[in-house]
């Protein structure tokens, strides 16, 4: 069994503290994707995790093993990295079989796992080819099955798309994600790109300055962010965040004044909010819609015509925010045009603007 329990892990360098009482349980198998803005700390706990640099406080154990104290090599991780890290001199087959042979394999398995991880990855035809003679697609490949040779009880990778173009990183992605199913072992995932996150992940992990700010299945994060970092930093383009002043507490929700003549509606619980309160309202893009009757006055910047979708850049009037709005097929408002938008009570999250922290929602889903 390979799952992972970090226990208030710290991390500091010097007087320089960059991880902060990290505590964070891995289950076996699971694959757990760390995402955060630069600097906050997701590749120094994936270092931290593969024994590359020591804990200053806390534990780490794997399997329930205790392995704060072990070598890279006794903790039976493998990663890979973003620059791929091949033997320029050596051929494919020689980068796979590497490691093996150095830790004294018999021939025998080192080539039945060289062919294990060549099927896999599909890159048989490129084992007698050397790093320099394969694409940046098909040396990430290599690298992977570098790791997959050692079986190791976790791999861990840092970033390992970044080189790629746009059209390989969906590719490669999508092999990553077949191989954690075939293989089934636990994966730690470390990138700042939303698609690889949501779309890769069993569990993200949020960070924030060294700090986790949230743990969850994609979704559960994306509609039911805990505070206001996540609820911005999760989802492409961002999620719209609105002042606004709370107008009235009904049944059917809390209205709230947002914008010169607007008003919007949310299911959130009431407890802890008050008429006259000032919020924070969170809206994602794809959950306004445009109204034929009333709404909130939007106020038309420009527009991003992507064939399937529509992304348009405004502002509502009396504010002087960006907001974005998208719109499913073609659509093409010209500069300065007046929409009404309006949105689902159920899909507007309303944050307290002084603790950052989301209402819960009447349902409970949400947290305060």
């Amino acid at each position: 069994m390979a799952e992972l329990k970090l226990s208030t892990v710290n991390k500091a360098y010097g007087t320089v503290k960059v991880l902060h009482d990290v505590e964070l349980d891995i289950k076996d198998g699971e694959f757990v994707v760390f995402v955060g803005p630069s600097g906050c700390g997701k590749s120094t706990l994936l270092r931290v995790i593969a024994g590359l640099e020591e804990v200053t406080a806390g534990t780490i154990a794997i399997g329930g093993r205790d392995v704060s104290a072990l070598s890279p090599a006794e903790r039976k991780i493998a990663m890979v990295f973003q620059s791929y890290a091949l033997y320029p001199h050596m051929s494919v087959r020689k980068n796979l079989a590497f490691g093996l042979e150095n830790l004294k394999f018999k021939r025998a398995e080192i080539e039945a796992r060289i062919a294990e991880a060549a099927r896999m990855l599909a890159i048989e035809p490129y084992l007698d080819r050397r790093p320099k003679q394969l694409s940046g697609g098909q040396r990430q490949r290599v690298a992977i099955g570098r790791a997959i040779v050692r079986e190791p009880d976790i791999f861990l990778f840092d970033e390992p798309l970044s080189n790629l173009d746009a059209a390989l990183r969906v590719q490669t992605r999508a092999e990553i994600t077949k191989l954690h199913r075939e293989i089934k072992t636990t994966m730690i995932y470390v990138t700042h790109d939303q698609v690889e996150a949501m779309t890769m992940a069993d569990k993200i992990v949020v960070l924030r300055a060294g700090r986790v700010e949230q743990v969850g299945a994609p979704l559960d994060l994306f509609d039911n962010p805990r505070n206001l970092f996540v609820a911005g930093f999760l989802g492409s383009p961002r999620m719209n965040i609105l002042k606004g002043k709370v107008a009235a507490i009904t049944e059917s929700g809390i209205a709230v004044d947002v914008a010169d003549g607007g008003r919007i509606v949310s299911d959130v619980d009431p407890a802890g909010i008050a008429v006259g309160q000032e919020v924070l309202a969170g809206i994602r893009p794809a959950h306004f819609s445009r109204s034929s009757g009333q709404g909130l006055p939007f106020v038309v910047q420009y527009h991003e015509g992507l064939g399937t979708e529509t992304y348009v850049y405004g502002n509502l009037e009396g504010q002087d925010e960006q907001i974005i709005i998208h719109e499913a097929g073609h659509f093409a408002p010209q500069q300065g045009d007046r929409l009404l938008i309006d949105a689902d009570p159920a899909r507007i999250h309303l944050f307290d603007p002084k603790t950052e922290l989301a209402f819960a929602r009447r349902s409970g889903q949400g947290r305060r």
